[in-house]
């Protein structure tokens, strides 16, 4: 098991699905157009929903990989990080919108599992991480985000306590 490797990487996802909270924050609605364009699928909801914008995913695009270089890696390995962490968000956001769950609404699992499965899994192509290091990582990551967004709520810094 990489522990150093593994903790810097969730540094990278911490950035990546934090850069987005942060501009929300600070911009409110300005510059939020919905990363789907507003479509609406045969089922009658959207792709993805409003709360995923073109913003966010650019924020986090540009965030991570400069952290990433901060940290000694090559950009690239933050744009891994950041694409895997919004593919991730994009697709619990699909599921959760086909399942009738509301925008930013909580689903267990399914909001924090793919957005760290996808990029810790992504790293392989330019990084030594293993199985054991993706399923540690992916641990971490949820049991944090468990542990720390009714905190980051209370700071204001979370719309929602989850």
């Amino acid at each position: 098991m990489h522990t150093t490797l593994i903790f810097q990487l969730l540094v990278l996802l911490v950035v990546a699905n934090g850069a987005p909270v942060l501009v929300k924050k600070a911009l409110g609605d300005q510059l939020a157009q919905p990363f789907d364009g507003g479509a609406v699928l045969p089922d009658g909801r959207p792709l993805f929903g409003s709360s995923k914008t073109v913003r966010g995913v650019v924020s986090s695009f540009l965030a991570t990989p400069l952290v990433a270089l901060l940290m000694g890696f090559q950009w690239e390995v933050g744009a891994l990080v950041a694409g895997g962490a919004v593919a991730g968000d994009l697709f619990s956001s699909f599921v959760k919108r086909r399942l009738g769950f509301p925008p930013s609404s909580m689903a267990l699992g399914l909001d924090q599992i793919p957005e760290s499965v996808f990029p810790l899994a992504a790293c392989r192509l330019l990084l030594p991480v293993t199985l054991v290091d993706i399923l540690v990582g992916v641990a971490i990551f949820v049991a944090g985000g468990l542990i720390l967004s009714p905190i980051l709520f209370r700071l204001h810094l979370r719309d929602k306590p989850y």
